[in-house]
């Protein structure tokens, strides 16, 4: 897909203030410095638009972007960083599941893990929880460029089993670093997006 415009719309805390309108959305959820931020920016072709930061927990909103007019990205905070308090936490997971559970416009979550590691008992959560109310999914194995292509498979393969996941959710390897998986990842978002709440996005199609 070419990404002739992308921009930030809001931070958003409450329904009313997510955008009005029935464009489609596409959330991302992982672990605090998984590189969320970094998948948004190498997807729509951007260096900066999506803020990456060194200090994990930064993403405390729902951060909409807006792609070519037709579909947003959805940035939800990231999980599982032990230095905020519990009461924190605890608001951004309440914040997190009612956009999660209530969102009409919502198509699919893109859940980031590290190639490099096996995913996290948050990871594995996430993971339950989307597939407990059947909420498409995508898993995006990304920093894909640390571990040599040779091992991608055992690591891909780790990974499917360490979150359990079903045999018609895709897992796709990804880099922000080199692009690596960039094309695989709009195919199967455009797939989320014409047919994901239908039949599981296993029909291909893309815009033009």
């Amino acid at each position: 897909m070419k990404v002739n415009q992308a921009e930030f719309v809001i931070s958003a805390v409450s329904p009313r203030q997510y955008p009005p309108g029935d464009l489609p959305e596409i959330a991302l959820a992982g672990r605090s410095n998984v590189g969320k931020s970094s998948f948004i920016n190498k997807m729509i072709n951007r260096k900066n638009l999506a803020r990456t930061s060194s200090k994990p927990g930064k993403t405390q909103t729902l951060n909409y972007y807006l792609i070519n007019n037709e579909m947003f990205f959805v940035d939800l905070p990231g999980y599982g960083y032990a230095k905020v308090s519990k009461t924190e936490k605890e608001k951004w997971g309440q914040m997190m599941e009612e956009y999660l559970k209530t969102r009409e416009q919502l198509k699919a979550v893109i859940q980031v893990v590290d190639i490099r590691h096996l995913p996290t008992k948050d990871d594995q959560a996430m993971y339950q929880f989307l597939k407990h109310y059947r909420i498409p999914v995508i898993v995006i194995a990304t920093k894909a460029d640390k571990v040599s292509k040779g091992r991608w498979p055992k690591h891909l393969k780790d990974v499917r089993t360490t979150l359990q996941m079903e045999k018609e959710d895709s897992l796709l390897i990804f880099s922000s670093e080199t692009g690596a998986g960039k094309d695989e990842a709009w195919k199967e978002i455009w797939n989320k997006i014409k047919h994901g709440k239908e039949n599981g996005g296993n029909d291909e199609g893309s815009p033009k």
